[in-house]
């Protein structure tokens, strides 16, 4: 990622220029502008014509270093690259600051600093030598937060001084670049995950070996088509030029709902519940979109990501590396909502036909258990991590019978595979219990046409 800061100056005329310039003289050229103008006035009063030269080189030579620093600050590039653009919360990004001076004449003494938000560290300053015409420096720096966002870099700051120290004037460049900061994303193992009849997952592997990666259809052929897909057997049988039809078989699909209710979770900070949710939903999508399904995210809100595709899913024409981004963009910004209920995300998941169900819930009154059971019969099936938000804000060791429980207990009966995520717990064990847990239990039952989920 570059962003160039290019040699153009600020608007303004050549008179305020040169103002701005004056008021950059340093403490050593206000002296010997002082000092010049006493030696003429002295040289005037006592008709001394050498002091009066004296005088005059002093005036004179501060006033020519800001014109010439003046007219050299419009003609030094900057650029700045980040990378890599989007890294995870506790991992480091390099920023490359780069300097050109595309004048013909050399700089002085340029010093450098980039303005960067105090949670990625120190503002970074560097000291440049005197760089000749036409050449270019090269600076780097790290910056790194354990809180997810998006954080601003920039703009960047070029202070020039002239060789004797006589002016010292600052340019400021417009342009910035935009550090992402995602959750942190465990690698999760891989589990027995099946998908729809012809979807990816088992289901697919399946399907291959009966029909190959193309289902052959033949079908008459039409004006425009490739001459390459003629299906010749099909032509001598049917009598007429018939042309191979593909049909790739459907993706399973994958829902993760995140909890994002201010009602629902406690405390702040990278250790809180709520992140803990966030990096899972993160981890959870990532292994998903790896196992080939068709995934989206879904918060309390109802909003879906991707939005785009079948019914909000990333479609199959979709890329995963660019849905993967799209939804990681999301969750480095998803803050808690306004909303008290998880009704909105229901009304979602109402239309059947989701797949596999991946839940990870705040703190669950009685209302919103029943809203969560609910959606069992809206799925193939459901796996849910619950986190009790005041045992994490307490940071014990454990997680003591309770109301909790209650809920929890009230989802498996739903057809839930729910758990009960402890401070500070590990998702990819989660992750095995879970897959354990529905095993032990057997399949979950038929709910209309869908069947994918955890084996």
């Amino acid at each position: 990622m570059t962003a160039p800061a290019g040699p153009a100056g600020p608007a303004e005329g050549d008179k305020g220029g040169l103002r701005t310039a004056l008021a950059g003289l340093t403490t050593r050229g206000r002296s010997f502008l002082a000092a010049g103008i006493a030696a003429a006035i002295c040289a005037y009063v006592l008709g001394q014509s050498d002091l009066l030269r004296v005088g005059l080189l002093l005036a004179v030579l501060p006033l020519v270093c800001a014109v010439v620093l003046f007219r050299t600050r419009y003609r030094v590039a900057g650029s700045r690259r980040l990378s890599p653009g989007r890294v995870p919360a506790g991992s480091e990004a390099r920023v490359h600051l780069r300097m050109d001076n595309v004048s013909r004449l050399p700089t002085g003494l340029l010093m450098l600093q980039d303005r960067v938000p105090y949670v990625l560290g120190p503002r970074p300053r560097f000291v440049l030598d005197r760089v000749e015409a036409g050449g270019r420096r090269e600076v780097s720096y790290r910056v790194r937060s354990d809180l997810r966002g998006r954080y601003p870099l920039g703009p960047l700051q070029l202070r020039l001084t002239d060789p004797f120290g006589m002016c010292e004037l600052t340019r400021s460049f417009s342009t910035y670049d935009t550090l992402t900061v995602i959750p942190r994303v465990e690698a999760l193992p891989p589990v027995r995950l099946s998908g729809e009849a012809k979807g990816y997952g088992d289901g697919r592997n399946r399907s291959l070996a009966l029909a190959g990666e193309d289902d052959v259809i033949p079908r008459g052929y039409r004006h425009g088509d490739d001459l390459r897909r003629v299906h010749w057997r099909s032509t001598a049988r049917y009598g007429e030029l018939m042309v191979r039809r593909e049909e790739q078989p459907q993706r399973a699909r994958c829902t993760v709902l995140l909890d994002t209710r201010g009602t629902g979770f406690r405390g702040a900070g990278p250790d809180s519940a709520f992140e803990w949710a966030v990096s899972g939903t993160a981890s959870a999508l990532v292994h998903m979109l790896e196992r080939g399904f068709s995934v989206r995210l879904l918060t309390d809100t109802g909003t879906s990501v991707p939005g785009e595709g079948s019914d909000g899913f990333a479609g199959a024409s979709q890329e995963s590396a660019d849905a993967a981004g799209l939804m990681m963009d999301t969750l480095a910004v998803i803050e808690h909502s306004d909303g008290a209920g998880l009704s909105r995300a229901y009304d979602v998941l109402r239309g059947g036909n989701e797949g596999l169900l991946i839940a990870f819930l705040g703190d669950l009154d009685e209302e919103q258990a029943a809203v969560v059971a609910k959606m069992r019969q809206r799925s193939g099936a459901a796996v849910a991590f619950v986190l009790d938000s005041t045992v994490w804000a307490q940071r014990s060791g454990g997680v003591p019978a309770g109301a909790g429980d209650v809920r929890v207990q009230l989802l498996r009966e739903a057809g839930w595979t729910a758990l009960t995520v402890p401070p500070g717990a590990s998702l990819t064990d989660l992750w095995r219990r879970a897959d354990h847990a529905r095993t032990s239990a057997g399949p979950a039952p038929a709910t209309g046409t869908t069947t994918g989920g955890w084996a």
